[in-house]
C-alpha cells in the first residue's frame, strides 16, 4: 500500500500525512509541483522527526508518476468528492496507491481519467469534505483492514 499526494498545497497536511506514513511503513509520493518548499517550517513541524523514517518518492510532474505507476503496474484509487462509490465497498489490493488531490482544488480531469477507481469517503449532507489528513488516515486503515497488511508483519 502506498500514499500519493498530488501537488499538496498546505504543508501541515502533507507533513502530516507523511507522518502517518512513517509510522505505518508506507511508502508517500509527492507529485509536483508542491504549493511550499519542503523547508516551510510548518511542513517540518507537523512532520516533526518522522519525516526521516518516512521513505518519500518526488515526482516532477503527474507525467512522470504515471510512467512510473504504468511501469510498476500499480493500481490508482483516487479519493474524491466527486465519486460516487464509497470506499468501504471497495476492494483494496496490497499493491494499490492511494491518491489524494490537492486541498484546494481536487484533481484535473485526466488525473481522474487515469485512476483505476474513484472512491468518497461518505459524509453528512451539505458539508463538503474531510480535511485531506482525516481522508488519508481513514482510507489507509481501511485499506491496511482489508489487506491485513499492518505494521507487525512489514517488520517481521
Amino acid at each position: 500500500m502506498q500514499i500519493a499526494l498530488y501537488q499538496p498545497d498546505i504543508p501541515q497536511n502533507t507533513g502530516t500525512i507523511l507522518r502517518l506514513c512513517a509510522c505505518l511503513d508506507v511508502t508517500a509520493h509527492i507529485i509536483e509541483p508542491a504549493g511550499f518548499p519542503v523547508s516551510d517550517r510548518h511542513f517540518r513541524r507537523a512532520g516533526m522527526d518522522y519525516l526521516d523514517q518516512v521513505t518519500i518518492t518526488r515526482h516532477d510532474s503527474w507525467a512522470k508518476f504515471e510512467e512510473w505507476r504504468l511501469d510498476e503496474a500499480h493500481r490508482l484509487v483516487l479519493f474524491t468528492t466527486k465519486a460516487a462509490g464509497c470506499y468501504l465497498d471497495y476492494r483494496f489490493e496490497t499493491a494499490d496507491i492511494l491518491l489524494f488531490g490537492r486541498e484546494s482544488a481536487g484533481v484535473p480531469d485526466a488525473v481522474a481519467a487515469a485512476a483505476d477507481a474513484k472512491l468518497v469517503i461518505p459524509i453528512k449532507p451539505g458539508l463538503r469534505s474531510l480535511n485531506v489528513a482525516m481522508a488519508a488516515a481513514m482510507a489507509l486503515g481501511e485499506a491496511l483492514r482489508q489487506t491485513k497488511a499492518t505494521i507487525q508483519e512489514t517488520i517481521r
